[in-house]
């Protein structure tokens, strides 16, 4: 039994679910400078926080089920950040199995998503709508038509955050719009990146996303603008005063922003000394947005 449950652990990759955290403090931080600290709702804080994790729960185990499916998994060469859990491919769970989970928790964020909908204002449904879209389709057909990084960085980095901010403020603004530009492009990078190592597996199982179509010598390149211009936007945003000053405290996550940048380009095709850079990407993203939802908080 105590197997199982670690299996089942190892399926929902617990590791990468703290991204959905730091999203919903993020945009709960930003929703604080426009209301005063006794209006901010708690319980829909909590029920924020539960409904994310289920989706998050519920991509990266569908994921898990497609990539078995079209053959990827079986042929990737798994690191710490990329090539899924290993469990399905390693015939630890039944794969039917892991589907209807997969399904499960997506159906059971789905009631969460309406009571806040219900609770806040029917602007919120969109959001709720599109966000399971992204997680059904993401694997089968997103990842398949180049758009699988601009949808990532959609569903669990830019909407997540003006998703919790409306939440709380029962609006939409143009500030929160523009602080939730950074987070989107830093998931983005983070899905962009984790292609690399999973080219030839991905290009076989009939994935076609950036790193194949611009090769990974030039996506590397790409990958280096688009982390530049998440800082460019963070600092566009204060300078313009649409984030407060205390946001140029994200930028301390630069230098590991470099080493992911430095590595990805000088090793794009080396296995094992690209993988540096795959952590230093990690890193960058969750601290980048753990900085700005800190910022927020002081501010």
């Amino acid at each position: 039994m105590f197997l199982k449950l670690r299996k089942w652990f190892s399926e929902i990759r617990p590791e990468f679910l703290l991204l959905s955290v730091v999203l919903v403090l993020l945009g709960s931080a930003i929703s604080l400078n426009k209301l005063n600290e006794d209006c901010f709702d708690w319980l829909k804080f909590i029920l924020t926080v539960i409904g994310l994790l289920l989706a998050h729960i519920s991509v990266n185990v569908l994921n898990d089920y497609f990539d078995f499916k079209s053959g990827i998994d079986l042929n990737t060469r798994k690191t710490a950040f990329s090539g899924g859990s290993g469990v399905l491919s390693q015939g630890h769970l039944n794969p039917k199995t892991v589907y209807i989970f997969g399904i499960s928790s997506l159906a059971l964020a789905f009631p969460i998503g309406i009571y806040l909908t219900v609770t806040s204002g029917w602007q919120l449904l969109p959001l709720v709508f599109i966000g399971g879209g992204i997680i059904y389709f993401y694997t089968s057909h997103l990842t398949k038509w180049l758009i699988g990084e601009l949808f990532a960085g959609l569903g669990l980095g830019s909407l997540p955050v003006l998703g919790t901010y409306y939440i709380q403020t029962g609006n939409y603004s143009i500030e929160a719009v523009i602080a939730s530009i950074a987070p989107g492009l830093l998931t983005a990078n983070l899905l962009f990146l984790n292609e690399f190592p999973d080219y030839e597996a991905d290009k076989k199982g009939g994935r076609y996303h950036l790193a194949i179509a611009l090769g990974r010598k030039k996506a590397s390149r790409l990958y280096a603008v688009l982390m530049i211009t998440t800082y460019v936007c963070i600092i566009g945003g204060v300078i313009l005063k649409f984030m407060p000053s205390t946001c140029f405290l994200a930028l301390t996550s630069i230098p590991f922003a470099i080493k992911a940048m430095r590595t990805s380009m000088r090793y794009y095709d080396n296995f094992e000394k690209f993988i540096p850079a795959l952590k230093a990407n990690v890193i960058t993203v969750l601290g980048t947005d753990a900085l700005l939802a800190l910022a927020y908080f002081l501010a």
